[in-house]
C-alpha cells in the first residue's frame, strides 16, 4: 500500500496505472489458484505449442504426465497446444494447472485444462506468468520448441544459476535417436565453456533424458534425501529427510570447501515453512559456484542413510514430519 501511495504522487498516467492493475491482478489471481495446491510438488512441461499430435515428441509429453501423475506430482503447463497439449491430456483435470497468456494469436488455452474448474490462469503480461511458474514449480522438463520455449528455458536458468530461486531439477527430454538436446547442448560446452561464458560446473544444471520413466527417476532421484532448500539470515539451509552420519559430513566438507563462502558445512535442525523440525545441512553460499551446489545435491542423494533411505511419496512438497 505505501509504495502504490508513493507511485500515485509521482504518476497520473494512465498506462503506467493499467500496468500495475494488470500485474497485481495477475499475481492476486495467481495466489489464489495456488493456494489449494500447496501440498503437492508441481513438474512444469515447456515445449512447443507447434507439435502436432502424430510428433513422438507429443506422445512422450503425454507419457511423461502420465508418468508423473503416477510418483505424485501435478502437471502444469502454458496450457498451449503441442507439447502444453499433450501433458495436460496425460495427467487429466485432476492433476493439470495451465498457466495461460493473452496472445493476439496461436495460444488458446487447450481443451484439455480449459475444462477444469479452478486449474486455468489466464496472465495479462509474461513476466507474472513467468513469475508464478518458477515460485510453484518443483521440477521443469524442457522438451524442443521454438523461441517461446527457449526463452523460459533461459529464464530458469539464469533464475537457478544466480540463486534467485531454490534449486531443482532441470531435465531436457527428447524422443530416443532425436538429436535437439545433444547438439544444443554440444554448442553451449563449445560455445560458452570454451569462451569462459559460464563455468564448466554450470552444465551440470541439466540432466538429459529420453524416456519418461528416466525423467521422472531424475526428478524423483532430486528428492531422496533433499527436501528443499531455504535461506535464514547469512545461511543456506538444506532440509533433509534424515541425518548424516559424522563421517558422511566430513565427506561433504573435504569434497564441497570451494563452495562455502566462510566455515563449514555445519549439520542441525530447522523448521520448514509448514513449521515442522527437519534435519538440515547449514553454510555459508557462494552463489558464483550454484553448478557445484548442484554437485553437492546429487552427491547428498546418493548417500545411505539410517532409517527410511528415501522420501515414499516425492510428489509431497510438505511432507508430514520425518519419524526419529
Amino acid at each position: 500500500m505505501v509504495s502504490l501511495l508513493e507511485i500515485a504522487r509521482s504518476s497520473g498516467d494512465a498506462d503506467e496505472w493499467r500496468l500495475i492493475n494488470g500485474a497485481l491482478a495477475d499475481i492476486r489471481d495467481g495466489l489464489s489458484v495456488f493456494a489449494p495446491h500447496r501440498l503437492q510438488r508441481k513438474v512444469t512441461v515447456f515445449g512447443s505449442a507447434r507439435t502436432p499430435s502424430d510428433d513422438p515428441a507429443y506422445r512422450l509429453a503425454q507419457e511423461l504426465a502420465v508418468e508423473a501423475v503416477r510418483h505424485g506430482f501435478a502437471v502444469m503447463t502454458g496450457a498451449g497446444g503441442g507439447i502444453m497439449e499433450a501433458a495436460n491430456s496425460g495427467a487429466g483435470c485432476d492433476n493439470s494447472i495451465g498457466l495461460n497468456v493473452e496472445l493476439p494469436f496461436e495460444q488458446h488455452a487447450n481443451r484439455y485444462v480449459n475444462a477444469c474448474e479452478g486449474r486455468l490462469l489466464h496472465f495479462r503480461y509474461f513476466f507474472t506468468r513467468k513469475l508464478f511458474f518458477l515460485r510453484e514449480s518443483d521440477a521443469l522438463v524442457v522438451m524442443p520448441g521454438g523461441f517461446g520455449t527457449f526463452d523460459e528455458l533461459f529464464e530458469s536458468l539464469t533464475l537457478i544459476q544466480t540463486g534467485r530461486t531454490p534449486p531443482i531439477p532441470l531435465v531436457m527430454l527428447a524422443p530416443p535417436g532425436d538429436a535437439f538436446w545433444p547438439e544444443w547442448l554440444g554448442e553451449l560446452h563449445q560455445g560458452l565453456v570454451r569462451r569462459g561464458l559460464i563455468s564448466p560446473e554450470d552444465t551440470t544444471l541439466l540432466k538429459q533424458a529420453s524416456s519418461a520413466a528416466e525423467a521422472m527417476a531424475i526428478i524423483s532421484r532430486f528428492y531422496r534425501v533433499f527436501h528443499g532448500a531455504q535461506y535464514a539470515e547469512d545461511c543456506l539451509e538444506l532440509l533433509l529427510h534424515g541425518r548424516l552420519s559424522d563421517a558422511q559430513l566430513g565427506q561433504l566438507n573435504r569434497s564441497f570447501a570451494p563452495l562455502v563462502e566462510e566455515g563449514g558445512i555445519s549439520q542441525g535442525e530447522s523448521c520448514d515453512s509448514r513449521g515442522i523440525l527437519r534435519p538440515c545441512l547449514r553454510f555459508q553460499l557462494d552463489r558464483r559456484r550454484i553448478g557445484l551446489l548442484y554437485q553437492l545435491l546429487d552427491q547428498l542423494n546418493g548417500l545411505p542413510l539410517e532409517g527410511p533411505a528415501a522420501i515414499e511419496q516425492p510428489g509431497q512438497r510438505l511432507s508430514p514430519a520425518p519419524q526419529p
